[in-house]
Parts: C-alpha cells; sequence; structure tokens
C-alpha cells in the first residue's frame, strides 16, 4: 500500500531536520535562519515583506529572526531608496560566508541520507519536492 504523500513528506521532513540540526547547531544557526540565509543566497529581498512571502513565514515573526541575524552579522537591513518605509534585506559577506560553509555540511548529510539514491533520481527527487513546495 502507497503512503500518502502528506505523511511521507513529514516524514521526510521530520527525519532531514533531525540530522541537520546538529549542523545547524554547530553553526550557531536555527533552521529559519538558514532558510533566511539560503533565500538570500540568490540576492537581496527588496523588503522584509517579500523575503516573508519567498520564504514562506509569518511577516510579524520575520523581525525577529531578522534582529538575531543582523546582530551576528550575517544580514543587513537598509532602507529602501525608493520607499523610506521598506527595508532591502542582504546578506553580508560574513552571512554568504557562514552560508556556504553551512549548505555544504548540510549536503554531506543530505548525500548519507540518499545513499543508495542515483544522480538522477536525487535530480528528480529534489525537482518534484521543489515543484511541490512552490505549488499554488
Amino acid at each position: 500500500m502507497d503512503e500518502d504523500l502528506g505523511a511521507l513528506c513529514a516524514w521526510a521532513g521530520r527525519r532531514l531536520a533531525e540530522a541537520e540540526q546538529p549542523v545547524l547547531a554547530e553553526h550557531g544557526l536555527s533552521m529559519w535562519q538558514y532558510v533566511v540565509l539560503s533565500a538570500l543566497a540568490h540576492g537581496s529581498a527588496p523588503s522584509q515583506l517579500v523575503l516573508a512571502q519567498q520564504i514562506h513565514y509569518d511577516k510579524t515573526r520575520l523581525i525577529a529572526l531578522l534582529d538575531g541575524l543582523v546582530t551576528e552579522g550575517l544580514v543587513s537591513r537598509d532602507p529602501d531608496p525608493a520607499d523610506r518605509r521598506a527595508r532591502v534585506v542582504r546578506l553580508t559577506p560574513l552571512g554568504l560566508r557562514r552560508h556556504a560553509t553551512v549548505r555544504a555540511a548540510i549536503r554531506v548529510v543530505e548525500d548519507g541520507l540518499l545513499e543508495g539514491l542515483d544522480a538522477e533520481t536525487r535530480r528528480v527527487l529534489r525537482s518534484a519536492l521543489a515543484h511541490l513546495a512552490n505549488a499554488d
């Protein structure tokens, strides 16, 4: 009998989170902080609201999350020249380095979990999960 996709994703997500937690802790990050760094590694966010939408995170809780990252020197929030009420959020050089280090360590963990799957199967899995995560 095939398991429901939701249950499989929940179990897989829990397993991934448990496996990645020690890596994140070693580098002083929570999973959500890593998610923010990962989103910003693709480019700055034009506003905190846009960042919250990109990572599917409550905009009111994002402020505290960003405050911690700013305190650590990993991100900056600068006034948007076009709208003084908005803040452009971007990685600092330290944030770029920390993200790259953590991402490399997480890839090692993922490779261990995906051992036994060939490269094409891994690519299809990532593609399918990305599609599911971004479906409206």
